[in-house]
């Protein structure tokens, strides 16, 4: 064979080689976490329920009205007909077997797919939302919501390989997705104190430290607003005395950023939101990590030597490392991370010897509340779909109101942590259906007092009371109460009644496996002073805690709970952190060797003396004292 020839066959074969490899050539996938979209239009990103699915996630919180597209730009990597796959959940899928409420549509440029998600299954899951011809380049992504009702999204895939799915595991998904992002090791920084949770409590906590002398604070929040069950997103108006019993400078602090304005689920203006900001802000040595959600906890021994928080956004994170660390998070979340003593549920009567206390032990706790309300307007205007979903309200079990708060109450037969996206679910189901029925079906006399009204604001941040309790070197219980038991370490002053929330009887008799609405008893208490050792850890050395989550009974939460409270523990744990910082020592140290000091600190309270404060003489006891006949509406 002639050199010509040797060569063009060399051409042929490498041709043919070059057109076999491009026909079983594939496209890099293309994997876009859905709370990253640049434009979420009218989705919201929903971070509550991270540890039980993996992610946060896009949620069309539109109360039956359809919320605008989430978009964003993505490059495809090549030509080629790619299927398109979205994590969903179908969120009625616990009441019904019927098609789901949470529907949407995928659009890639300017195909929307044919195929619904959303509505099917009964879990977290990837669902297919059709496949499409694409070009190499730059093209929009977008979520298009069809209901209104709460559909969910957590990531989109891109695929032209038939079949070709993410895992379902969650631990395996987070390998995946970590890998398909190119997520960067986290950075790591230094702080003198680190706060998890930016409730009443931990904003308290971290500028108390920093105005104690703590020179590098760390405020963590995994929510853009703080205020947690204060904020406008929950609107729990603030509860419980302030600047009494002891040491009267404490809480004090709290009227710098504290509302003027009394209610629950009102208008979100009424929660100040800008004033919790520009008190964190205006603390120049606390540094606000804003919205991160802490993941995980590395221990030196029985210490935390850093926390890992993570943007609920974007994905950054970063390694928080300290000497001492709070938590704030309400559901004691860093102390179960860390290893902590922790109790969730009732004490049995006899353990403590509490009369408020069941004869035995059980799981309940007291549970979490999505509030709402509704508005007139003109008749026109206040439409609402048929909402059906395996809850069926008549004439003899619907709520006939236009308002819901603090009692619309869900999850106390259930675990707050790990049932927590079907207790909040629930709450949204419950109400959705109530209304719809209220607008489309009800017949009572009075049906015309609904029919000029609109649902304006239902919540989709629900309001814990309980979870998790980290257990401390004392826990409060009743008989401190009610005796007025003296201890040396005696801090914040607790006001609120022993208010205890259990199903309402009425409503547990009509919907008897799963009540929406509560009830309480308010068992009034002289103001008591709870001992230090109630906010730090017993078992992890450097931990303290303030918040719904300190060490209590479940007894004793009913009164130091509400969020007047609360930031006063927040403020001394501060002032402990500072003497940390200062002494190089642990909490249980603050207690055993600098106990002077911090009542020094306590004794001068930790408000600016220059700060313009709120009146805030509302959601209060109106006496202190023994009489508390006729008190109404100071429930929490």
């Amino acid at each position: 064979m002639s050199q010509n020839n040797l060569t063009m066959k060399k051409n042929l074969t490498t041709a043919l080689i070059c057109l076999l490899g491009s026909l079983n050539a594939v496209a890099a996938p293309v994997f876009v976490e859905a709370e990253s979209f640049a434009d979420k239009g009218g989705w919201v990103v929903d971070q509550q329920f991270t540890d039980l699915m993996g992610s946060p996630y896009l949620l069309a919180h539109g109360i039956g009205t359809p919320v605008a597209p989430a978009t964003t730009e993505i490059d495809i990597p090549d030509d080629g007909t790619y299927y398109i796959w979205v994590r969903t959940y179908n969120w009625t899928s616990p009441w019904t077997s019927k098609s789901g409420a949470g529907k949407f549509k995928v659009r890639v440029g300017r195909t929307l797919l044919k195929t619904t998600v959303g509505h099917t299954g009964d879990r977290w899951e990837w669902q297919c939302a059709g496949k499409t011809a694409l070009r190499k380049g730059r093209t929009t992504l977008a979520l298009e919501d069809l209901t209104g009702f709460d559909g969910r999204c957590d990531a989109v895939y891109l695929t032209d390989r038939d079949g070709d799915v993410p895992p379902s595991d969650i631990e395996e998904l987070d390998a995946f997705r970590r890998k398909a992002l190119g997520t960067p090791a986290p950075t790591s920084e230094q702080y003198d104190f680190v706060v998890i949770g930016g409730g009443v409590a931990g904003m308290c906590a971290a500028v108390s430290a920093a105005r104690e002398g703590c020179g590098r604070v760390a405020l963590v929040n995994d929510r853009p607003v703080l205020g947690g069950n204060n904020s406008s997103e929950v609107r729990v108006h603030l509860g419980g005395y302030i600047e009494i019993g002891r040491y009267p400078k404490l809480g004090r602090m709290i009227r710098e950023f504290g509302h003027a304005k009394k209610g629950n689920a009102q208008p979100a203006a009424n929660y100040e939101d800008d004033r919790k900001r520009q008190f964190i802000d205006s603390q120049k040595n606390v540094r606000l990590f804003a919205p991160y959600r802490a993941t995980e906890v590395r221990m030196n021994g029985s210490d935390i030597a850093s926390v890992l928080v993570r943007h609920i956004e974007t994905g950054e994170e970063i390694w928080l490392e300290a000497p001492v660390f709070a938590d704030c998070t309400g559901d004691g979340t860093i102390g179960y991370l860390a290893g902590a003593d922790y109790r969730m549920g009732r004490e049995a009567r006899s353990e403590f010897g509490e009369s408020l206390a069941p004869e035995q032990a059980d799981s309940m706790t007291m549970g979490a509340s999505v509030q709402w309300y509704s508005s007139k307007v003109d008749k026109s205007r206040s439409a609402f779909p048929e909402f059906s979903y395996g809850i069926e309200f008549d004439e003899n079990n619907c709520e006939k109101v236009t308002f819901g708060e603090w009692k619309w109450e869900t999850g106390l037969n259930r675990n707050q942590i790990t049932e927590a996206e079907r207790i909040r679910d629930y709450g949204l189901l419950v109400i959705y259906s109530n209304w719809s029925f209220l607008k489309n079906r009800y017949s009572g006399k009075d049906k015309e007092r609904f029919a000029d009204r609109n649902l304006d604001w239902v919540g989709y941040i629900a309001g814990k009371r309980e979870s998790r309790r980290l257990l401390g070197d004392y826990i409060l219980k009743q008989d401190d109460i009610d005796k007025d038991v003296f201890h040396e370490d005696a801090s914040f002053a607790t006001s609120w009644a022993i208010d205890l929330h259990f199903p309402d009887k009425n409503n547990a008799a009509k919907f008897p496996e799963d009540p929406f609405k509560a009830s309480t008893v308010h068992n009034w208490i002289k103001p008591y002073d709870v001992p230090y050792r109630c906010l730090y850890s017993r078992n992890i050395g450097n931990l303290f805690m303030a918040g719904r989550n300190i060490s209590v009974t479940h007894v004793a939460l009913g009164t130091v709970r509400v969020m007047r409270t609360t930031g006063m523990m927040g403020e001394v744990v501060g002032m402990a952190a500072a003497i940390c910082c200062k002494n190089d020592c642990s909490p249980r140290d603050v207690y055993r060797y600098h106990l002077q000091e911090l009542k020094s600190s306590m004794s001068d309270g930790a408000a600016r003396p220059d700060a313009k404060l709120n009146d805030q003489t509302f959601n209060l006891p109106n006496k202190l004292l023994d009489e508390p006949a006729g008190i109404s509406g100071y429930r929490q």
